[in-house]
């Protein structure tokens, strides 16, 4: 059985103890346990069910590498599935619940799976679910998404709350151990910005548990002066709890750090989530120990080597009192030794390899443990629990010549270098034929954009499994040379570990097993991909390791492949008769271990969880009746309404009042972007339909945007400021979309040109005067002449109005005599109270969003998102004047040359009106007569735009028509939701006021 020891456990306080529940069950543990060995000090061997057998799952890892001991932590608002215990700390109060079973843990109906398992091998889903076709909705999809996923999703809001943080340093060092502690002495050393991070709550990895000697004292010793060391230099941070999740370009890296997982309700943040610019990462991550394969290995009690040394030494828990150790190296004989030294018994080592006297081979005769040499383990026998293991010969086919009784079995099949952070942003790896692994290839790095080096692995994550320390120290020094930093003379700690004499990679035990034994080795633990599995795929056609991974799901269980990668790629190189270099690896993506979705949201919940941008008059529009409607993340007011008055009529009122005296309209979300520099005219000229460059200082040009296709992306009004500088007005929705472009183009394609560009649309307060009585207003606040002749139309001034610096544009989306002001955003609420009040005696009203459609309809006027939908051009639009026929490019020229859209049959925009004056609906098509290939009815147009025209006193319309503007008083028929038709006059799109006379007065 499983149990506590009576000494030992570096990182357990006996004398505060931990009460926690399993199942229910009530358990104690101490404080430093990992709830793992809280578990397997309780003697609770079976934590859960595989997902598709339902197979009996133990504890197998010590670490993030842990494929079956996942639980659902915590309940109602704290509930979080999927949850290691060999990555949890153990708190007083912790609730834990298996996963992937019913109607329990011990008793699981599911497992009638396994005796089927003959007929479910790797990839049966794909010839299973197909036929009869029926039966996919009501017989299988409900089977399946019954049984999806492991744990229970949590129902109730997150009680906790997460945050986020951005960091800037010359040197990320990644990983706590002996490596990681060396290489960030150094750096500090030398004055380097330096971050240390180590996922678990403790420094120095493995060392201690090995009993390493560093510079002649023990490695817990050691470790504990560097970490002191590095405490005191200012420029060195240092961080436990915190997971580097994944690697990008630019050197930008993302670190998932627990605060109070293990202190729950303390009031602090749960996660914080680091957003890194880094110089240079030090990937000083160790390496994983690789199972063995042979029958039984997955049941309860099997356990890697390493594990169990961790839970020995660490937090002295005994996986077992009889202990069989398996393994094709030296390494294992350490877990040998310390059972020794614990008081357990070892049954034997069984070593895979014919010849075994290396030093920690020969130690562990010493002590008088058994050691078997070329020998495997056929079978382990037992069901819920290990209970003994037959032995055979390595190179037979699996005939036991002895059985030998135990409760645990620690595996070892090499180590591999944890190499994610090195491939996440492109670097290679490469097969190392005498360890058996893939390592870091030093001559394909992942690279910053000036070709130097940006991930350097070191230590074991370098494939420096035993000389670590002294890797670490060379890496770190290439480092700080590239940084430009000098790292001081000094000679590299000694690392004292026993030689260790040469693995011998074994993918299958025995190498000849039979059919029946080969359906028994686990691969993937989660998933139930076994090695008959993966030689199956190969059998059917999948020599791709991509391939053969979704065929048989082998490393898609929530580890990603940890333990099971490397051995499955292996055995599948076998089946195809290939060198596992040749069949190569999988993809590693971020994040490296799972990130709480909390941790990605940050602070982004509630009613910050999409923060609503607000104008500076919002409240002034709020305290005086606007009714709000959504524009992109701004909202704006779509009408004002006053007692007893509808929206429409509040519309129309907002309408008339405007065409007759005064309209205000808070124009403040309009997309400013400032445009810079030497190159920004043909910067513009590239952006643009038409020529910006060309614009006189202190005049304004109506403007198009297309993407690189041809079609519409924008439109707005251009200011040419000085003789480097234009201001671009945007639609509000797309300000920050049209400024991310502008960065696209800039950063991408003509990095060599000199143009800053900058969003200043929250800058401003921006308010449009409109109407017959607009000039007079601005005329009785006093401060700069604003008449035609010393502000004609489609120029602008700066100025002050009322006492306010301002610049005053004279452009109109309306029709009517209009001034868009600019004001900074901080005067913005007073300027537009100011408006408000000196308004008043010539007929000042508020207008909102829809007024403003209405009467940029009845001028004709398009609107994004209105008259364009993504398969619009300009010239759809009778938009060709504003397209330079001079300009040799433009984005989107040569999309627009293409056969489908210079065809003369495209819909064009058009007029509508109806014949008995009422409304078309939204979105109605004009149909023609006959039906599609598809077998639906043929359309010649569409209403974009449709109103009520409190102006006209009629209904009317913009649309698309085939041939639209060779249609003139022509009557088509529009559709209507309920079946019924409206007929329409095909009119010109400009209702009111064609000359312009009244916007130009």
């Amino acid at each position: 059985m499983s149990t506590r020891l009576k000494t030992g456990g570096r990182l357990i306080d006996r004398s505060a103890s931990v009460e926690f529940t399993f199942n229910g069950k009530r358990l104690r543990g101490c404080a430093g346990d990992t709830l793992a060995s809280a578990l397997l000090a309780n003697d609770q061997m079976l934590v859960g069910r595989s997902f598709k057998y339902h197979r009996p799952r133990g504890i197998v890892a010590s670490g993030a590498e842990e494929p079956n001991a996942l639980v659902n932590l915590g309940q109602g608002t704290r509930l979080e599935p999927n949850q290691r215990t060999t990555t949890t700390e153990l708190f007083d109060g912790l609730e834990a619940r298996s996963q992937n079973h019913w109607p329990s843990l011990e008793y699981d109906v599911g497992v009638l799976n396994n005796y089927a398992a003959r007929f479910l091998p790797g990839g049966f889903y794909y010839k299973t679910f197909i036929h009869p076709r029926a039966a996919w909705k009501h017989v299988f999809e409900p089977i399946i998404r019954h049984s999806a996923g492991l744990g229970s999703a949590p129902k109730d809001r997150d009680a906790d709350r997460y945050e986020q943080a951005y960091g800037f340093c010359d040197l990320l060092i990644v990983g706590g151990g002996v490596a990681g502690l060396q290489a960030a002495l150094v750096a500090g050393r030398a004055g380097a910005r330096v971050w240390l991070i180590e996922q678990t709550a403790h420094w120095g990895g493995r060392a201690p548990v090995d009993g390493d000697v560093i510079d002649g004292m023990a490695a817990e010793v050691w470790i504990e002066a560097a970490v002191t060391e590095l405490a005191a230099m200012d420029q060195v941070t240092l961080r436990l709890r915190c997971m580097a999740a994944g690697s990008y370009d630019h050197g930008y890296v993302l670190l998932d750090e627990k605060l109070a997982d293990h202190t729950p309700g303390d009031g602090r943040p749960k996660h914080r989530l680091w957003r890194m610019r880094v110089g240079k990462i030090i990937a000083a991550t160790g390496a994983i120990e690789r199972p063995l394969s042979f029958a039984g290995n997955d049941i309860p009690g099997v356990m890697l080597a390493g594990a169990v040394r961790d839970y020995a030494v660490n937090w002295a828990v005994s996986p077992g009192d009889r202990t069989v150790v398996v393994t094709n190296n030296d390494d294992a004989y350490r877990t040998a030794i310390a059972l020794h030294q614990a008081g357990l018994e070892v049954a034997a080592v069984i070593d895979a390899r014919s010849i075994a006297n290396g030093a920690l081979p020969e130690r562990a005769r010493a002590l008088g443990i058994r050691v078997e040499t070329g020998r495997a383990i056929a079978r382990v026998k037992g069901g819920k629990r290990v209970e003994a293991v037959e032995i055979c010969l390595q190179a037979g086919e699996g005939a036991a010549s002895t059985t030998l009784p135990c409760d645990a079995v620690a595996m070892s099949g090499g180590w591999s270098p944890v190499v994610h952070l090195w491939s996440h942003c492109g670097g290679k790896l490469i097969w190392d034929e005498a360890g058996a692994m893939f390592r870091p290839d030093p001559a394909r790095p992942p690279l910053h954009e000036d070709g130097s080096a940006m991930v350097m692995a070191a230590g074991a994550a370098n494939g420096a499994l035993r000389d670590a320390v002294a890797d670490a120290d060379a890496q770190v020094r290439i480092a700080l040379q590239a940084l430009g930093l000098k790292a001081k003379k000094a000679q590299a700690p000694v690392h004292d570990v026993p030689a260790e004499a040469p693995l011998e990679p074994v993918w299958i035990m025995p190498q000849g097993a039979s059919i029946a034994l080969r359906s028994k080795m686990w691969l993937d633990f989660q998933n139930d991909v076994k090695v008959s599995d993966v030689q199956l795929a190969a059998r059917e056609g999948y020599e791709s390791v991509e391939h053969t991974k979704r065929y048989t799901t082998l490393g898609m269980a929530t580890d990603q492949g940890k333990l099971s990668n490397i051995n499955g790629l292996a055995v599948l190189a076998d089946s195809l008769n290939a060198a596992i270099p040749q069949v190569g690896t999988t993809t590693f993506r971020p994040p490296y271990t799972p990130v709480p979705l909390g941790a990605l949201a940050g602070e982004a919940r509630g009613e910050i969880f999409q923060p609503l941008r607000k104008t500076p008059m919002h409240d002034w529009h709020q305290q005086n009746g606007a009714y709000f409607e959504p524009v992109g993340h701004w909202r704006r007011p779509y009408c004002f309404q006053r007692p007893g008055e509808t929206a429409e009529q509040a519309v129309h009122r907002e309408v008339k009042n405007t065409r007759e005296a005064l309209g205000l309209l808070d124009a403040s979300t309009l997309g400013k972007i400032i445009v810079k520099g030497p190159d920004a005219g043909r910067f513009l000229d590239m952006l643009y339909t038409n020529v910006m460059s060309n614009l006189p200082i202190g005049k304004c040009r109506y403007g198009l945007m297309c993407n690189e296709q041809g079609f519409l992306s924008d439109d707005g009004v251009v200011a040419r400021i000085d003789a480097d500088t234009w201001l671009c007005h945007t639609t509000s929705g797309g300000a920050d979309r049209i400024h991310a472009w502008m960065e696209d183009w800039l950063q991408c394609e003509w990095w060599d040109w000199q143009v800053y560009t900058a969003n200043v649309t929250e800058q401003y307060a921006q308010v449009a005067v409109v109407g017959p009585n607009a000039r007079k207003v601005l005329e009785s606040l006093g401060g700069m002449d604003v008449s035609k002749e010393a502000l004609p139309f489609m120029q602008w001034a700066d100025g002050t109005l009322g006492g306010f610096p301002c610049r005053v544009y004279r452009i109109s989306f309306s029709g009517e005599l209009s001034y868009e002001i600019a004001v900074p955003a901080s005067h913005g609420a007073a300027f537009w109270t100011l408006l408000h009040q000196a308004g008043a005696a010539f007929g000042a009203m508020p207008y909102g969003t829809e007024a403003l459609h209405v009467m940029r309809a009845e001028k004709g006027f398009i609107m994004i998102g209105d008259e364009t939908d993504g398969t619009i051009i300009p010239q759809d639009l009778g938009l060709d004047w504003a397209i330079s026929k001079k300009k040799a490019d433009y984005l989107g020229k040569r999309g627009q040359e293409r056969t489908f859209l210079a065809n003369p049959d495209r819909w064009k925009l058009v007029g509508f009106e109806t014949l008995d004056g009422s409304v078309v609906e939204d979105g109605a098509y004009i149909p023609e007569h006959g039906v599609n290939a598809n077998g639906q009815r043929r359309v010649q147009g569409r209403v974009t735009s449709t109103y009520q025209s409190p102006t006209l006193g009629r209904g009317i319309a913009m649309g698309l028509l085939r041939h639209g503007p060779q249609r003139m008083g022509e009557v088509v028929t529009f559709t209507k939701m309920n079946g019924g038709e409206t007929q329409a006059r095909v009119v010109n799109p400009v209702f009111y006021d064609k000359d312009g006379e009244k916007q130009n007065v």
